[in-house]
């Protein structure tokens, strides 16, 4: 159960979520109900917010708090795998198993952690446990990533991802063998009622999702496609091609019982796409196979049991 729930009222609707849990929360500061947001320990119907999302009635807000934690973000040095970085920006290629930000139950060793050693010059919009993070990728996915040193660099590429302008580019390795050389799975995402920390295919409470699709190799059981996301909701790929019937192979979340042991989903960010906020330049970059996929795919070209 969580510590605190409060339910929206007619008068909340449209309030941002921080200032209308200060006048519903006694005894906590605008700062620490912040503080609190931006680590993951309040919940909007079940989902991860940000401090100004802008409260609906009949919204169910629920908060959890920590038992004596510090809610800082503490500098670690890491090996970053910087692609390109300039006074604005950088990208990196994220490894497999690094949570991107601090939150709830991980409070440290994350790739903000790393960054905030890296360069003290993120951008503050996302508050404090996600400076500079303009989209996400899953702990178990690697690959491409743009983050954002300045307030006015973060805007431009999140308008750019409203917009669908930013393009990112997936390898996806599934299981069974995908017939159609290309397609769009458009079907909306929203939480799982029945396991919170999943996402489902599902008319309640969901947001529109689309993927598009299309096949780079076929194996004996088992297909490699190309993805783009035309929107960026959680899980997306793996909860998409698991509804059409092709869960991605490595995935103990949303695939098959019986997979091949990855370390989770064989998911990989291939590239990305945008317009330089400053110079206005076309940027594409992309980030090299990890070697567990690249070793896998070879296994399978040559036709080995893997």
């Amino acid at each position: 159960m969580p510590d605190f729930e409060y339910i929206a009222l007619t008068q909340d609707a449209k309030e941002r979520l921080d200032k209308v849990l200060v006048k519903t929360m006694p005894g906590f500061s605008r700062s620490r109900i912040q503080q609190l947001i931006d680590f993951g320990y309040v919940l909007v119907n079940d989902e991860e917010v940000k401090r100004n999302t802008k409260v609906r009635e009949d919204d169910i807000i629920t908060a959890e708090y920590p038992e004596a934690e510090s809610l800082e973000v503490v500098a670690e040095k890491m090996d970053l795998d910087i692609l390109y970085e300039d006074r604005d920006l950088l990208v990196l290629n994220k490894p497999k198993g690094l949570v991107v930000h601090p939150g709830a139950g991980n409070p440290n060793h994350t790739l903000v952690n790393g960054l905030m050693y890296h360069c003290q010059d993120l951008s503050g919009i996302n508050g404090i446990a996600r400076p500079g993070i303009v989209h996400r990728i899953d702990k178990d996915t690697s690959g491409c990533l743009v983050i954002a040193k300045n307030d006015l660099a973060h805007h431009e590429l999140s308008d750019q991802l409203q917009k669908r302008t930013l393009k990112r580019t997936y390898w996806a390795l599934i299981h069974g063998v995908l017939e159609h050389n290309s397609g769009r799975i458009e079907a909306p995402i929203g939480r799982d009622k029945s396991d919170r920390q999943k996402m489902t295919v599902t008319a309640i409470n969901s947001k529109a999702a689309i993927t598009h699709f299309k096949v780079l190799e076929r194996f004996k059981d088992m297909t490699l496609v190309e993805c783009q996301l035309e929107t960026g909701r959680t899980h997306q790929i793996r909860v998409h091609f698991q509804y059409i019937g092709y869960p991605l192979v490595g995935d103990l979340k949303y695939g098959l019982r019986q997979t091949l042991d990855t370390d989770g989903q064989c998911l990989h960010a291939l590239a990305i796409d945008f317009i330089h906020p400053t110079t206005q330049e076309h940027m594409h970059f992309e980030a090299p196979l990890p070697a567990y996929l690249s070793t896998l795919l070879e296994k399978l070209r040559m036709g080995n049991a893997v």
